[in-house]
């Protein structure tokens, strides 16, 4: 990781922390803003990545309609079919593949289950928007700090 990279984390932490303290709705995680910040100059990347939270949160929801999940089971289900979806998605259609002028990739490991956490706690819309407007704010910051 680079030190610009690592700027970026340390300021999405930053922001998470402030969104979810002025507004009352966490962004996705607390790591999350940074990571969706390094990613936002793909939006593919992005979205692929949203879509993937999505289906994490949307087959843990049919799961615990046939088995009882709540609390750290929850948690931890939701981050490892996360971690799962997105690494089928990086086997299954290639990491790095280039689509016209974008790739196809997700952004991280964890990111996409920590964001379906927070969309089964907060819902969807809320998550959704949260995490990339703390994000957007993070991307803008950096570029502010690093001159770039």
């Amino acid at each position: 990781m680079t030190e610009q990279e690592i700027l970026y984390i340390a300021i999405g932490l930053f922001v998470s922390l402030l969104y979810s303290e002025l507004f009352g709705v966490a962004p996705g995680g607390i790591i999350v803003p940074g990571y969706l910040a390094l990613g936002l100059g793909d939006p593919m990347v992005v979205a692929i990545t949203i879509g993937v939270s999505l289906l994490t949160f949307f087959v843990v929801r049919v799961l615990s309609t046939v088995t009882i999940i709540y609390g750290r089971r929850r948690t931890v289900l939701m981050l490892l079919i996360g971690f799962l979806l997105g690494s089928l998605v990086r086997w299954g259609l290639g990491a790095g593949t280039p689509v016209g002028p974008f790739e196809i990739d997700v952004i991280g490991y964890i990111i996409p289950g920590l964001i379906a956490i927070w969309m089964d706690r907060q819902g969807v819309v809320v998550s959704v928007a949260s995490s990339l407007t703390a994000s957007i704010v993070t991307r803008l910051s950096g570029l502010l700090l690093l001159g770039v």
